[in-house]
């Protein structure tokens, strides 16, 4: 975990090409403190981060992102408000890539959708 204690990974199920995870955003972390006080946002480079490490800790490889496309923010994540967030992962490997769409949820608001391209990393 880049993010020391950012998040929780409450459960993750794997079927096929597809993954769903249930996490937790810790609302205390220091990097509320800085985005933004009083207001608290869940930056969106670290939900990318989260996507990486479940996606790596589905598929058992190391991976560093080649790309993204799609990436969209529909809406603010508050962990005060809603910490609990549900990830849906569709994953396809062709030889050293990863591809991965992902649409992450709070309640039923879609907060982010995004696809990625990871390659694996050798070593």
């Amino acid at each position: 975990m880049l993010l020391k204690d950012f998040y929780t990974v409450n459960e993750i199920a794997v079927a096929d090409q597809s993954a769903t995870a249930k996490i937790t955003i810790n609302k205390e972390h220091e990097v509320f403190k800085g985005h933004f006080p009083g207001n608290p946002v869940t930056p969106g480079v670290c939900m990318m981060q989260i996507i990486k490490e479940l996606t790596e800790e589905i598929v058992g490889e190391k991976l560093f992102m080649e790309s993204c496309s799609n990436v969209k923010f529909m809406a603010i994540i508050n962990p005060e408000l809603t910490p609990v967030l549900h990830l849906d992962l569709s994953i396809s490997k062709d030889d050293n890539l990863v591809k991965v769409k992902n649409a992450t949820k709070f309640n039923d608001t879609v907060a982010l959708k995004l696809s990625s391209v990871f390659k694996v990393v050798k070593g």
